[in-house]
């Protein structure tokens, strides 16, 4: 989808007729009445909707009449601008076979029609109409909002004054249901460290990367290399270092429940999944820490659009991969290992437990190399932070911390080859997985009560011993 592609959705909800001219206190009236009643009326016919990927394609608006009782449809409307701290929008027609390309805002178009007069104006943009909007101007996490007051006429097209809106305005008694891959062109990418290379491929033969790395279609690879902080008084040929790699093909799972308690939906849905691939070594002695050491190397953002039926709606993902050694600063390690698996980390709403964390892991790993030299501890993470929102608001946060924890005791200088060689105590090699992170109150946007605090994931964890001996 193009950074700055717009789709607008507009319920109308009630237009003054172009036919008579109201007073002041009707046109207050009305206003009223269209406010209160917006969201009784936009209540749709219960109709299951499609979930995929939005098409990365010219731009599409749509439109629909609660007081008629239609659904929302596509027309030719645009966001031209936005601004976040007034709430301002201006909305406009967009121009036959305009497509905005990625990275640059859609041009303000008018229509061609001769200038609109104030009902036309109106029925461009009412009180109480919805807009939900891919990225735009202004917006760049995309905009759901509800129009308060028509506030005129503007060169770039018509100027409303707007408020926070809810999914259920739009969605009304419909249901939705669907998973959708983050297409890894789309993520931008901050590298924190020097030696960082970023490979992604897709179809039609397109790759980006170092040539020979080979990543699967939709997947997005992540090579990282650093020195770490010797321990003190550890010889040259113990200087410590990380490497490692992080493959991760991400997909947002999304789902709305139709009718629910009043006006909130019966259910909802929002969480990332997908399958993890990673791979690290850890060489040499690292020095002491009182708390981990936590090593940033790269942040990535996307905004992949979801197609609810005709709703556009932004879901904004970010991540954060980063390494993570603690120890006691005694043991020397060689080792390596991959890991292979998916998650699955959101929250799920219900009418009678209301918000409730979702989160599993299934992963498996291989020892590919061991290597154990003197008593002591260590522990080395290749993770990622995690979060998901809609429409800027962040809604679930999560941390996927894969680990190899290292342990010896005695006097130990032992391999996995040769198990048991040398050993004057016992050494463990163990692999694991944590899982842990928050619901927040912004998913409240699905038309959900407010969460009156962050609710907890909860942590998953799991361990498997990968290599060990002793005398």
């Amino acid at each position: 989808m193009p950074a700055f592609a717009v789709t607008a959705l507009l319920l109308a909800a009630g237009c003054s007729s172009p036919q008579h001219q109201t007073s002041a206190g009707d046109h207050a009236r009305e206003t009223a009445r269209v406010s209160d009643g917006a969201s009784a009326a936009a209540r749709t016919d219960g109709q299951a909707l499609a979930v995929a990927a939005a098409p990365a394609a010219t731009a599409t608006t749509a439109a629909g009449s609660a007081g008629a009782g239609r659904p929302a449809h596509r027309t030719t409307l645009t966001v031209s601008s936005y601004d976040s701290k007034t709430r301002r929008a201006v909305i406009s027609a967009a121009a036959k076979g305009n497509s905005p390309g990625k990275g640059s805002p859609a041009a303000p178009t008018v229509s061609a029609t001769p200038s609109p007069s104030a009902s036309a104006a109106a029925r461009q943009a009412a009180v109480g109409d919805v807009i939900a909007s891919t990225p735009a101007p202004g917006a760049p996490d995309g905009l759901l909002a509800k129009v308060t007051k028509v506030l005129g006429e503007t060169d770039a097209g018509t100027e409303v004054q707007t408020e926070p809106a809810t999914l259920d305005a739009l969605l009304g008694d419909d249901t939705a249901k669907g998973t959708a891959p983050v297409d890894p062109a789309a993520f931008d990418v901050d590298k924190l460290l020097p030696d960082v290379k970023v490979s992604w491929s897709k179809a039609g033969d397109v790759h980006v990367g170092p040539e020979g790395a080979h990543v699967p279609l939709g997947s997005l690879r992540l090579d990282v290399s650093t020195e770490i902080p010797t321990a003190e008084g550890a010889p040259a040929s113990a200087a410590a270092s990380v490497s490692g790699f992080v493959q991760v093909a991400p997909q947002v799972d999304f789902a709305y429940g139709g009718a629910g308690t009043g006006s909130a939906p019966g259910s909802a849905y929002l969480g990332v999944s997908g399958d993890w691939d990673s791979g690290w070594a850890v060489k040499g002695r690292a020095a002491a820490t009182a708390t981990p050491l936590r090593i940033p190397f790269a942040k990535l953002h996307a905004d992949p659009v979801l197609q609810v039926g005709a709703v556009p709606v932004v879901v904004n993902l970010d991540l954060t991969c980063y390494l993570q050694v603690s120890g006691d600063g005694k043991i020397s390690v060689d080792v390596e290992q991959n890991l292979k698996g998916d998650f699955k980390a959101g929250g799920t709403f219900g009418t009678a437990q209301g918000w409730t964390p979702v989160s599993s892991s299934t992963m498996t790993s291989t020892p590919v190399r061991t290597s154990v030299t003197t008593a002591g501890g260590v522990r080395t993470t290749l993770g990622a932070e995690a979060s998901v929102g809609l429409y800027g608001s962040v809604g679930v946060t999560a941390d996927l911390a894969p680990y190899l924890r290292g342990e010896a005791t005695g006097t130990v200088t032992a391999t996995s080859a040769t198990p048991g060689a040398d050993v004057q105590g016992d050494w463990s090699l163990y692999g694991g997985v944590d899982l842990s992170g928050t619901l927040r109150l912004q998913l409240s946007v699905f038309g959900t009560p407010v969460l009156e605090r962050g609710i907890p994931l909860g942590t998953l964890h799991r361990e498997w011993k990968l290599a060990g001996g002793s005398l």
